[in-house]
This record gives C-alpha cells, structure tokens and sequence, in this order.
C-alpha cells in the first residue's frame, strides 16, 4: 500500500499511475538492465514510432539508465541491448550517480561551500568604483 500511494502522489519514486496504466494496456518487457531498471515497448508516439519507455528501480533518475539502453530508448538502434552482444566502449565509464544537493557534491576551490574556504585575496585585485 506504501509503495502505491508514493506512485500516486510522486513522479520520482518508480512508475506513475499513468505509466503503470499505459504499461499494462500496452505494455511488452523488452529487459532489464544491471541496475534492476526495466524496458518497456507498446504502442506509436506523435511520430508514428513504437514507444519506448523505461521504469526506474526506486528513484526517476535518467543518469541511471546504461548507454545501449539509451541509445535503444531514442530510437539510436532498432535492437535492445538483450538481442545484441553489445559491449561499452573504452572509453565509456561506469555510472556514477548524481550527488548534487549532496553533502557529496563536487565543490570546487574557492567555493563558499568548500570544507578548505575561500583562499585569502592578495594585491592584484582592485574593486570598481562608480566614477
């Protein structure tokens, strides 16, 4: 009952009624990825193509869903990573989540937020002044 009435009342948390209602209408799992996240096929967009959808495991997150998923997703490849051997290139990097709003957050120095503080200001700065 708990995870229904966060569905209902949230969009980040899983799947909203009207997806849960348009994946069991027309809904065909196509697979799932590494992170439990799992694709869905049914029915034509505005533009005549299959739609494609994905429902996230926990929190809407789209930095979650793995490279051949999206390409498969945006209509990049007619075939989801499940009916292909695909492989990530060299030069893709695992997923990392995003921290911002985080106390994980990246800061760079001479951000107010940063744990070593601003840096002391030296002599080569001038304030403007209104003439």
């Amino acid at each position: 009952m708990k995870k229904f009435l966060l569905q209902f009342f949230t969009w980040w948390n899983g799947q909203t009624l009207g997806t849960r209602f348009h994946t069991w209408r027309k809904g065909q799992r196509v697979g799932e990825d590494e992170f439990g996240n799992v694709y869905y096929q049914g029915g034509t967009d505005s533009e005549g193509r299959t739609r494609r959808w994905v429902i996230y495991n926990g929190y809407s997150e789209a930095s979650m869903v793995p490279p051949g998923w999206h390409g498969w997703l945006h209509h990049k490849v007619d075939r989801p990573p499940t009916e292909e051997d695909y492989t990530p290139r060299e030069w893709q990097k695992p997923h990392k989540p995003n921290l911002t709003g985080t106390p994980a957050a990246y800061r760079p120095r001479g951000s107010v937020l940063a744990k070593e503080g601003r840096p002391r200001v030296t002599g080569d700065y001038d304030a403007w002044t209104p003439s």
